[in-house]
């Protein structure tokens, strides 16, 4: 579940400068290009429906987030509020447990509606009501809602990759034609990749994110996550399409999904359309 946790204080910081910058500086020449090159990485392609622009150098080794204690702290407080949600806390600690908690809130859903109107109420548990309020009734009227979509997409990439993993603000392509710099690529989405499973993504993570954003904060956001490299594309400020026509709902689970795989295992004579996730 992307949880915009930094318009408190979701969302996503990087780190110092490689060691090479530090024999860069015994230089006796300085010119603004070479500051600008200190500490970059080279670029790598970012695979999304909207423009790119320069990622921002991911910390850790590979491209993988390391938290920091900060990080924890977040993490702890957003599973607390998934636990009051859901009634039952895992025994497991960390990351393992909240994922154990995100699989009982869907279970615990009767149809995949009453699971993300589950979420969207774990996501406004997070934040102080007249924030919420004020940001929709003040902010996102600005400039036809430009102003407050750049600032959730950098505030996500400053508070949430404690749960999404790497994540840069790109540009994204508004129906009208103009780009705002106003999305989010998220490289590898860890909430989908250790959860295994689409149903999770799409019930407690995608259609409540958009709808807490729209409904409670006064933005639009459109989010394209991809089920093969486990990549995530967040456009705010543009409307999601209806639901028969967005391409993620038209996905089967995932091979790896285990709850799919337990109902295949106990329903080898059911339909294939019985065969998926509870809530795909």
């Amino acid at each position: 579940m992307a949880t915009p946790l930094a318009t408190r204080g979701c969302l996503l910081a990087s780190r110092g400068p490689p060691s090479h910058a530090a024999a860069a500086a015994s230089s006796s020449s300085w010119s603004p290009s070479s500051l600008l090159q200190l500490g970059r990485r080279p670029s790598r392609r970012l695979h999304s429906s909207s423009p790119q622009v320069d990622a921002a150098p991911a910390p850790g080794k590979s491209g993988e987030y390391r938290p920091s204690f900060a990080d924890d702290l977040l993490l702890a407080f957003f599973r607390s509020k998934m636990v009051e949600e859901v009634g039952w806390d895992s025994e497991k600690p960390g990351y393992a447990g909240l994922m154990e908690v995100a699989n009982r809130l869907i279970v615990k859903g009767k149809s995949a509606l009453e699971t993300e109107q589950a979420a969207v109420r774990v996501l406004q548990s997070l934040f102080p009501p007249l924030l919420l309020v004020l940001y929709k009734a003040l902010l996102a009227p600005i400039g036809n809602g430009q102003i407050a979509a750049m600032m959730l997409a950098r505030a996500t990439a400053l508070s949430c990759q404690w749960l999404m993993g790497t994540c840069s603000v790109n540009s994204v392509t508004l129906r009208d034609g103009k780009s705002w710099s106003s999305g989010l690529f998220v490289e590898k989405c860890k909430y989908l990749e250790e959860s295994k499973c689409l149903g999770i993504c799409i019930n407690t993570c995608k259609l409540p994110t958009q709808t807490f954003f729209k409904d409670h904060m006064g933005v639009d956001l459109y989010m394209e996550p991809n089920f093969e490299d486990y990549s995530c594309q967040f456009n705010f400020g543009v409307p999601p399409p209806p639901l028969d026509t967005d391409k993620a709902l038209k996905e089967p689970c995932l091979d790896i999904c285990t709850n799919a795989r337990r109902r295949r295992e106990l329903g080898r004579n059911s339909s294939p359309d019985e065969l998926g996730c509870p809530q795909v």
